[in-house]
Formats: structure tokens, sequence, C-alpha cells
């Protein structure tokens, strides 16, 4: 809470300074320090230090593992995808400094805190302690705080969401590689807590996992990547019959909620097209209107704008939010985007919910039996500023916890010789047993790896 109202405070006065810079046409330049994660203490070829880098004081550290660290100050990691001195990143980085102080503070009063964080919702990762990071043998960091299951179960409300994709011919090459990274991207922004199917449509319905015909899924681990498998099968041929599509999709969404399974929250459909000839709003008066529980989120696939205001009208009719994506390279950030619209209830209802994760084994924490389990407690931050109608979400706030500190604080002497504890996620995951045995896959992430539960009962 503490971590959330630093942010608050700070972040609401950089980001009216960065809107009166826009609109002034110059960019404020206050004293900060930036410290990227990848480039502290690295030197050119003058043995100069290289921009956004700088010397930084990092000494081995047995609370966390003996990595080298630095305890008085926290690093920040940009996506290799995204621009180290992009004005937003930059603005982030100045107003998000002051929790610096915060997490020492914090270290301070309970020692046995590991890793404290602010994920962004611009897309920087500020750490603390400050530890280095290093690229893969590619020189890329895919690590993208937004992707994460801690940010993701904090920033949204649970939902229940059809994607609709458009396999028409006017889909072929180009577009539809980047319509298949856009589900897939899609698919990285949902979490546990989630449920989704996946139509493509073009003069017919074709779901995209026959044996799930008219029903959702939860979105977990297993679940997306099997639906991943079936994105590589789809061709482009036919014409595209929208308003089928969209008929089929709301007709889900009902009966699925209807029955009280899935997330019982918030709805949405995301269409992946490069154009609707119509608006459609004979489908949205039938289905969606005057309520609008379901909201509408085009994607525009391809250069082309000839129906981008068709699109449009769409997302503003139904609470959405409209984005042309043009290249792959588009595609990560304009997804992102609908986060922010998702979180728009929590921010009006100033629900600052606490999430715990399900356990996963994180690389940087060994134990002499191995790898530890952690799990991530996290907490929403959100800026109410007048600048903003609804407010907007700034991003989350976390921090590791051992599940071994979670047992220590189980009274075992009330349990009895033979009794025990344990703790399952409300979507059924082990969070910890006793006979809870971490069988190790590694992940190309070199930050965290994944872990598969066993019990040997």
């Amino acid at each position: 809470q503490e971590l959330c109202q630093t942010l608050f405070q700070r972040g609401a006065d950089a980001n009216s300074m960065l809107l009166l810079s826009l609109r002034s046409g110059l960019f404020p330049s206050p004293q900060y320090e930036y410290f990227n994660a990848v480039l502290i203490n690295e030197v050119d070829e003058e043995g100069n230090n290289v921009e956004l880098g700088g010397e930084f004081v990092l000494e081995p550290n047995d609370h966390f593992n003996n990595l080298s660290v630095n305890l008085s100050l926290s690093v920040v990691q940009v996506p290799t995808n995204m621009y180290n001195k992009d004005p937003a990143i930059v603005n982030g980085v100045y107003w998000s400094e002051a929790l610096n102080k915060v997490f020492v503070d914090n270290f301070e009063k309970d020692p046995s805190l590991i890793w404290q964080y602010f994920g962004s919702a611009k897309g920087f990762f500020r750490q603390y302690p400050g530890v280095k990071w290093h690229p893969d043998e590619h020189g890329v960091i895919a690590f993208d705080c937004r992707n994460r299951k801690w940010y993701i179960q904090a920033a949204t409300s649970p939902k229940d969401m059809v994607i609709l994709v458009d396999v028409s011919g006017s889909m072929k090459g180009l577009r539809l590689t980047i319509a298949r990274q856009t589900v897939s991207s899609i698919l990285d922004t949902l979490g546990d807590d989630d449920f989704f199917n996946i139509i493509a449509y073009n003069q017919e319905m074709h779901y995209v996992e026959p044996c799930l015909n008219g029903t959702l899924v939860r979105a977990d681990r297993n679940n997306k990547a099997h639906f991943r498998e079936h994105l590589d099968k789809l061709f482009a041929k036919g014409i595209g019959l929208l308003g089928d599509a969209l008929t089929e999709a709301f007709t889900i969404l009902s009966d699925f909620n209807q029955t009280g399974h899935g997330s019982v929250c918030s709805q949405a459909i995301m269409l992946v097209t490069d154009g609707a000839t119509q608006m459609y709003d004979d489908v949205f008066a039938k289905f969606n209107w005057p309520d609008r529980k379901v909201r509408i989120f085009p994607y525009l696939i391809g250069r082309e704008s000839a129906f981008a205001d068709n699109m449009k009208w769409m997302a503003c009719a139904n609470k959405g939010y409209f984005s042309q994506i043009s290249t792959l390279a588009d595609v990560q950030e304009n997804v992102m985007r609908y986060l922010h619209v998702m979180s728009r209830p929590k921010v009006i209802d100033h629900e600052h919910d606490t999430v715990w994760t399900e356990a996963y084994v994180d690389s940087t924490s060994r134990n002499k039996k191995g790898p530890s389990l952690m799990t991530t407690v996290a907490m929403p931050v959100f800026s109410t500023k007048n600048e903003t109608v609804s407010g907007i979400l700034l991003g989350v706030v976390g921090t590791d916890i051992p599940l071994q500190e979670l047992m220590k604080i189980i009274p075992k002497h009330l349990l009895g010789i033979h009794g025990y504890a344990f703790a399952i996620t409300n979507n059924g995951y082990i969070l910890t047993h006793p006979d809870l045995r971490p069988l190790v896959t590694h992940c190309l992430l070199n930050t965290l790896i994944h872990y598969v539960p066993c019990l040997g009962l």
C-alpha cells in the first residue's frame, strides 16, 4: 500500500508534466537516475561508461543466493522490442525513482523480504535490489512484465473472452501472419482466472479446437499452448461473414455466463480482421445494447484504413478500444492497450485487490535441497487525477515470497503428530504441500523456470 501511495503521488504529478510538455512541444529535463539493468557497468570501445549505464556497485549477498546486488538502488529493465529512451519510458523512470527509498525502508523493516518490483503499464520493470541482467545468445531479453501472471491477475478483473479471427481470402500472406501473432499476444495477456475460445471465420465458423465447440476454457498454460499449436493450421480463403461471427460470439458468452461457470465478471470479444464493410449495429442492438456488458476490441490488420471508421465505431459503441496493426513489430504494444480499458472498473470502484499467484520456481533462489518455490503478492496502482475521465492503470507493484516463509507461520504444534498443512489457490493449483516435488523444466527466460507439481501420496 505504501508503494501504491508513493507511485500515485509522484506518478500523477509527472504525468501532468508530460501532458503539458507534449502540448508545448518541449520535453522536461528532470534530474533523475536511470540505471538500465542491461547497460550498468558496460563500457564502450574507449573505456567510457555507456549511456544509461554508469558505475553501479554490485556486491555478493547471501540473502540473495550470493548474487551480486546493490541494496541501495533499483534497476530498470526495458523489453528488447522497446526504445530505452522513449519519452513515456523516461517519464515513468523519473517518477518511479521515488520507489528506491520505499524499497530500502521495506527491506530494513523486514529483512526476510527478497525481490521487490514495479511493473509499469508502459512496459518498463523496476527491480530492487539492483542486479545486472544478461541477454541471451541473440542479444535479446524477452521478459515483459506485462505478460507475467502477477501483473495480469492484479491489473484486470477475471474475464470471459471470445477471439474472432478473419480467415477470408483477403487475409492471405503477411496479414494472416500478423493475425496469428496478434492472437498469440492476446493469449499472453490471459491468466488462470480467465476463460476463452478462438473462432476463425469466413463464410463458415471454424472453432480452432473443434472439440470445444460452443464453450469457453480456462486460460491456463496447457490450454493456451494447445490453441497456439492450432493457430498454425489456419489458412485464408472465401469471404468473411462478420455478422454471423459476432452472433456466435455473443451467444457463447451469454450461454456460458448463464451456466454460472467462467469468470462471471467482465466479457470481451476480440476482433482480428482486415476490415468491416458495415457497422453491424443490428447485431449489437440485439445482443449487447443497452447494457453493453460485452466490450468489443477490434484490431485492424494491415496498412489500409478504408474500414477504420466502421471498426472505431464498433469499439466506441461497445465500450472497447480500436487498434490498427500494420507490422509484426506493432503487435505487442497494440494488444496491451486493451488492458487499460479492462482495468477501468477497478479504477472507478477503487479496487486495490491483493492477488497471490500460484507457486513457481525462481532460478535465482536456491537452497540446499535445490530450487526453491515462490509465490508473488501483487497489487495494482491507478492514477485518478483530473486529466483522465475514469483513471488510468499506472502498473502493478509486487514482491516475491518463498513458500518456506509461509510454512514458518503454521502452528505445527496444533496439528498433531500426524497432521500437516497445505494450501491451494482459488484455481486449484497447489501452493504448498509437504509432498510437493517440483519437476523443473527450463524456460526461455533467464529469470524464471516453471515447474510441474507432483505429489507423492
